[in-house]
Formats: structure tokens, sequence, C-alpha cells
């Protein structure tokens, strides 16, 4: 298996957090989804790898051979988007149209204009547009996301592209990371950060969770599925279930929570529902497990 990038112990330190050591790899030709909640370092991990801020150590390597992220060469070949400020407040859709233009080579104006329209955004060639501040924080990401669609890149990088979108938004998101993927078959990637899988859960190959500024588990999703079950019973088990699980929340007539797959079957021996869980629910298990440890 290729990987597009490879994470080596990069570190980040401020003054109240640090990041890392990390390592990580994003494995080419899927979706990957950087999974945790607010504060866990996603955004620092992305905004080092697409270098809008340096890092304090380790390394990362692009495509098997690319460390230097300042190389345009290297640069051409990433869409990058984060889901603050990516363009100034008082820019339009033409104007964007317009930098993206002489900024990128690889920049494709019509396909601009198709995706503004299938956004709903209107026409980059109208006369009169609302500028970017008069929009809705889901404009605004829809804008966002057809400005870096719009480029031929080989690997995309998207900061919490889907939290200030409708849930029809985030269908079509997933659809256009299905198309962006299937166009190039096994030579593209998409990597994006996210702290609710949820909506993003049927497009979403490969997971890696952070919690605390560190990588806490990765992995294809289909393999973690089988690492770790859904457990759930009768209050009247739950007293022998707790110490076989990771994570646990009962109340007086249920239990649930996340256990390894390896204690699936002493669960199963006390009589509660054992099943493999979905990506959201195992996000949720692991995450909560990390902030019980910190």
């Amino acid at each position: 298996m290729k990987n597009v990038i490879e994470i080596k112990g990069i570190t980040k330190h401020y003054k109240d957090f640090t990041l890392g050591g990390v390592d990580a790899v994003i494995p080419c030709g899927f979706t990957t989804a950087l999974i945790g909640v607010n504060g866990a370092g996603k955004t620092t991990l992305i905004d080092i790898l697409c270098g809008v801020t340096g890092k304090s150590g380790g390394e990362a390597l692009y495509f098997g051979e690319m460390r230097d992220i300042d190389d345009p060469a290297l640069r051409d070949r990433i869409g990058y988007c984060s889901s603050m400020n990516f363009f100034p407040p008082n820019w339009t859709l033409k104007t964007i149209a317009d930098s993206m233009e002489l900024g990128f080579d690889n920049f494709d104006r019509a396909r601009f204009t198709e995706l503004c329209r299938r956004f709903k955004l209107g026409d980059p060639a109208d006369k009169k547009q609302k500028n970017l501040a008069k929009l809705s924080d889901g404009n605004r990401m829809r804008t966002y996301l057809a400005a870096v669609l719009s480029r031929d890149t080989e690997l995309l990088v998207l900061d919490e592209p889907a939290s200030s979108l409708d849930p029809l938004a985030r269908d079509m998101l997933c659809d256009l990371f299905r198309e962006y993927l299937a166009e190039r078959d096994g030579e593209r990637s998409v990597l994006f950060s996210t702290h609710n899988i949820s909506d993003m859960e049927n497009v979403t190959d490969y997971a890696v969770f952070m919690s605390h500024g560190k990588v806490i588990a990765q992995g294809f999703v289909e393999d973690l599925k089988q690492s770790y079950q859904l457990v759930h019973g009768d209050a009247a088990q739950a007293a022998k279930a707790k110490p076989l699980m990771m994570t646990f929340s009962g109340n007086a007539t249920s239990f649930e929570g996340i256990a390894l797959a390896a204690q699936a079957d002493k669960l199963r021996a006390l009589d509660t529902a054992v099943e493999a869980p979905t990506l959201q629910q195992l996000s949720v298990g692991l995450l909560r497990k990390a902030e019980q440890d910190e």
C-alpha cells in the first residue's frame, strides 16, 4: 500500500498546548478522516502539513519522496482548504475565480462555475454578487470547497469542511469526494478533519483518532470495526461486564459501551449483545476512553 503522507514524529509546542510527537500515515487512493474533539490538535497538524504554520520537530514525507512543503511543485499537487477566512471577506465569486486563475495553473474556471451552480451559489460571471462577508457560514464553506475542488490536484486536505454545512450539503460533499477519487482511480487522496463523523461516515475509508495532541488509534475503518465491539445489555449484568469494557455508561435498566474484540466471548457469556460498532460509536468510545485516561 502506498502512502500519500507519512508523518514521522511531528511536534509543535505552544505555551498551553503540545502537539505530538505524531506518527501517522495517510494512505493513497482513499478518504482519511482525522477525528478528535475540539482542541485535539487536528487543525494544528493540518496547518503544519500544508505549510500554514511551522513545526517544532519531526518531518512529513509526501508522495513517497517529497519533504519540503514550501516546494511550489509539491504545493501544486495539494488542494488545501481551511474552515475559517480562507479568502478575504470582501471578495466575490468573480474575485475568487480571478485570483485562483492567477495563482494556480491547474485551476479550471469552468469547473469553478459548474461547482458554484451545483452548490447554488450563483454564477461567478454575474455582475451583481454578494461578497463573502454577507454569506452564511454554510455558503462561505461551499465557496471555499468550490474553489479548491476546481484545481487539478492529487491530494485534498480540508479542515472541518462539513462543520457549517447542512445535511444536504454534507451529502453533496461526500459525492464530490467520491467523484474526485474516481476521476483518477487510486492516484488521488482526501484528508479531512472532523469532530463529528456521523454524516461523513459512509465516505470514510481510513481514520486517524487524535486526543490531547496525540494519535490514539488509526487504521482502515473496516479493520477498526473488527478490533472493537459495541456492547449493550441489562443492568443485572453490568457489574460483571464493566471490567471487560473500555468505556461504560449505564442506568437502572441497561448499559452500553465499547470493548476490545478479544473480550467478545466473555461478554457474550454474560448474555450481553455484542456487535460491530459504527464509526461514530467507535469514535465516541475511543475519545471518551482517551479523556478518562488523561
